[in-house]
């Protein structure tokens, strides 16, 4: 019985780590997409301040160029985050549907046991009834 008890915290630990990669790895992709809009903000910004919109036109500003620059890797980053995200996610459905075998296995055995007792009191009742009756 204490194994099964250990091996449910066990699994539950298991659950709650693989939820902290995947909040983890969500946070970073939040960060990463919020900090490209900022980018894109500062970019057109830029350009407006500028008055050239147009990336091939020789006076395109330089600051733009790297913010753009910037911005494309944090999105190619949070979309290889995305990846990362779906085997994490798919780590925990796993981990879950561990525990929960394992915690519907301690069910099923609480309650066998609770069906014997009930079984065995049961048997006690009637003995003690059959004595009662007998000697009444």
């Amino acid at each position: 019985m204490k194994s099964r008890e250990s091996l449910i915290k066990f699994r539950r630990f298991q659950v709650d780590e693989k939820r902290r990669q995947v909040a983890q790895i969500e946070a970073m992709i939040a960060d990463f997409e919020r900090m490209a809009a900022e980018l894109d903000k500062q970019i057109v910004e830029e350009q407006d301040r500028a008055g050239i919109h147009d990336v091939n036109h020789f006076a395109y500003p330089t600051f733009a160029k790297a913010a753009i620059q910037r911005r494309d890797n944090l999105l190619q980053s949070a979309a290889n985050l995305q990846g990362q995200l779906d085997d994490a996610q798919g780590r925990l459905a796993e981990a879950f549907e561990e525990l929960k075998k394992v915690e519907l296995l301690e069910e099923k055995t609480q309650e066998r046991d609770r069906v014997e007792t009930d079984r065995r009191d049961q048997i006690n009742m009637d003995e003690i009834g059959g004595r009662l009756a007998y000697h009444g």
